[in-house]
């Protein structure tokens, strides 16, 4: 007989910690982006989302630059910038360990303006067909 071990009361309750360190790290990254970065590479940078592993040893940091603008100069900063946004993270956020920090390119917002335009153009070619 196997057992599943995915019933309720069995196993590991999902921990909100996670989502708490991941939310505090996302405001405190945009603070400093904002405010303290000197990097020209980093400007209109925005922090979409960020994941921390459940043992809190890794964050995976999730951006985006503003239309029009290249990602690869905005992710080379972010990585020459990953030892002083940890450093603050470390004396801000009361952890015993700083995570690691992962930087990605999220291409949601690319996606997003892709399929508008996509339905911009079917209800143009509607409009036209029509008598």
């Amino acid at each position: 007989m196997e057992f599943d071990f995915k019933l309720p009361g069995l196993g590991r309750p999902e921990s909100s910690r996670p989502n708490r360190v991941s939310e505090a790290i996302q405001n405190e990254l945009s603070l400093l982006l904002l405010q303290k970065t000197a990097d020209p590479h980093l400007t209109g940078v925005l922090i979409t989302k960020v994941i921390v592993t459940p043992d809190l040893k890794q964050a995976k940091i999730y951006f985006s630059v503003p239309a029009g603008t290249s990602n690869g100069p905005a992710l080379k900063g972010m990585k020459r910038a990953k030892g002083f946004f940890r450093s603050h993270l470390a004396k801000v956020l009361n952890l015993r360990y700083t995570p690691e920090l992962l930087f990605f390119f999220d291409s949601i917002n690319e996606e997003v303006q892709r399929i508008d335009t996509l339905f911009r153009q079917i209800e143009k070619e509607r409009k036209n067909d029509e008598p």
